[in-house]
Order: C-alpha cells, then structure tokens, then sequence
C-alpha cells in the first residue's frame, strides 16, 4: 500500500484536490495523535497539533517530493510543531518546589502541571494502521510520560522515535534535520536520564493490559473510599507511594503521609471531610484508574440532592509488584473524555 499511498499523494498534491489529500492525512491521525501525546504530556495540546500538522501539509503539499514515505513526511511536521509548541510554553519538568500536603519534605516527585489522562479506547490502533503503531504499554504510562518531560525537546523527540517507534538513526536524523552521530549522541544522553527516573525493568516495553490481579486491587481501592476504611488502603499501598495532583502543586510520599492526609478525609469530624464516597472503575493510559465521585454533606442534608454522587477525581494507580506505587489524581473536567457523568444518582 505504501507506493500507492505516495501516488495518490503526488496526484492530489498535482491536481490539488484538497478532499482527497484530506483523506490521506485522516488514516494518520490517530497514529500521530499518540506521537504527540507523548511528546506533550497533554491530551488537548496533542489533539490541537494534529490539527496543526493536518493544516500545515496541505499547505506544504507541494513540497512533499516523495523523497521519503508520507508517513515520515508527516511525522516530520508533527515534530517540529511539538518542538515549536514546547520551545513557545516553555515547558520543562522539575520536581516540586511546594511542601506535601503530609508528612516531610523529602524526594519530591516530578511537577508536571500540564500533564492529562487519556482513556485507553482512544489509544487503540484503527484496524488499517501499521503493525508498528500498536501501543507499547510502558510507554503510554504515566511514568513514563512523567521521565520524558524531564528531556530536553530534542532528546525527547529522539527518544521516542528511535526507542519507541524503532526508526533507524538515519530515518531519525533526517526527521529532526541533523545528523546521525548526533542522534546517537542525543539518545545515549535521553536514555541515562529515563534509567534515573524508571524502574530497570522499563528497558523491556510490551504490549499489555491491565492484569487480573491489578483490577482486583483496584476494586479493593474503590471498596476501601466507599467504606472508609484505612487499614483496606494501607495494605494496598507500597511504602514508598507518591500522590501527585497535576495541574495542582500538590504532593505527598510515603504510605504513612497518604494515610494521615486521607484520614482527615474519611473523617466527619474533620474540616477535610468529603462525604460518602463512590467509584467508578475505568482504565487510563493503559492502567486501572478510578473515577471518584462524593456526596457532600452540604448535600446530604438537602432533600432534593440527597443521593446524589459528585465528580470529585480521578485516580490513576501505578501498580508495581502488587501493590499501589503511585496515585495521579486529575480534576473531574477530564470525566467527559472518559464517557463519565458529573452526577451519580
């Protein structure tokens, strides 16, 4: 299909037939989609360069030679509006300058305000898509994505197509207008900071889903919000748990910090008190996730929205070695992304 695709291409580019090059760029879209997300961080910032990418090949087409794939070509767009993107925000990860919500102001974790969910049915590959697109669970997770922000731009563009794409060095060079022994060099730097920040076994990406014992844990931790109850949640929760909020600069580690902090939660005494809890187990960036919602007791106490269950957060857990490493809570605003209501009656 490739040279077909490429004829097709020069033929639209000739005649100038903007319906047909649409058609073209579209069975790239969800493909690039990913790229971008994981060159940002963000869900909306990727749907917006796609956008951008689509607009500037058309009116670039003339000059798309054929010199490389259509494929490569567009890659080549779409990297260099994320770079433009991440040069214009200025947006480069640092750990946390504020102090946790509990406990000691140890190891903060990495801020990185802008980053967003993105429900699994939207990463799934269309069925006419390359083999080679076909997403690599450890590097859509939210780790992952978290280390890669801590990259340089160019590095961060070279990591993720050579080590996630699996592009040669000199498909990559010819991406990012350089050469391959700088390439080379860029990676070798990109890969020793990702060892820093990811667990040892990332050096092996697969093609996963979430397990059978993580949606049982999961469960567990929906069950220990709607009781509760404690002493469920610390037998979940590895030692070393971090709890990060973004865009928010909050942020605790340590499975003794996250409990003091959701105590006063649970507890109706307490002026951090929530209400009555209920979750709604969904999965985002390939791990198990729960969508919180809470009746408030202002609520509780009126008639007419008795029963009713708010959006409250998100919850993406990072499972490692059975129990919960992470928890990446997001506002509700990214409920609607999921299929998810505001209100629970």
């Amino acid at each position: 299909m490739g040279d077909n695709v490429e004829a097709l291409v020069l033929t639209a580019v000739r005649d100038g037939d903007r319906a047909a090059f649409g058609e073209l760029t579209t069975r790239y879209r969800h493909e690039l989609r990913v790229h971008c997300y994981r060159m940002l961080g963000s869900r909306d910032d990727a749907d917006d360069i796609v956008q951008e990418t689509l607009l500037r090949a058309w009116r670039r087409r003339s000059t798309y030679q054929a010199r490389s794939t259509f494929r490569a070509w567009l890659y080549k767009i779409a990297t260099n509006a994320c770079l433009d993107l991440i040069s214009e925000r200025k947006r480069f990860a640092r750990p946390y300058h504020s102090e946790p919500l509990a406990g000691e102001n140890t190891s903060p974790p990495t801020d990185v305000p802008w980053l967003q969910p993105i429900p699994d049915d939207q990463l799934a590959a269309a069925p006419d898509e390359p083999a080679e697109t076909a997403i690599a669970r450890e590097t859509i997770e939210l780790a992952f994505l978290v280390a890669v922000q801590r990259l340089p731009a160019t590095q961060r563009a070279v990591l993720i197509t050579r080590d996630v794409l699996g592009w040669p060095a000199a498909d990559t060079a010819a991406l990012l207008d350089t050469s391959v022994a700088a390439i080379k060099s860029a990676l070798q730097r990109a890969r020793a900071t990702l060892r820093e920040h990811l667990s040892p076994d990332r050096e092996s990406w697969t093609v996963t889903a979430p397990t059978g014992d993580e949606r049982a844990l999961l469960r567990r931790y929906v069950d220990a919000h709607e009781r509760a109850d404690l002493d469920v949640l610390a037998s979940l929760l590895a030692e070393d748990v971090r709890l990060t909020m973004p865009p928010h600069p909050h942020w605790l580690r340590g499975r003794d910090s996250l409990l003091s902090f959701t105590r006063d939660v649970f507890d109706s005494a307490s002026a951090w008190y929530h209400g009555r809890w209920r979750g709604v187990v969904t999965v985002a960036n390939t791990q198990p996730a729960v969508a919180h919602y809470v009746e408030h007791p202002s609520a509780a106490e009126t008639r007419s929205l008795r029963g009713a269950f708010r959006a409250q957060v998100l919850d993406v857990l990072t499972v490692e070695n059975g129990q919960i490493k992470a928890v990446t809570s997001f506002e509700p605003k990214h409920f609607a992304a999921f299929g998810l209501p505001l209100v629970l009656p």
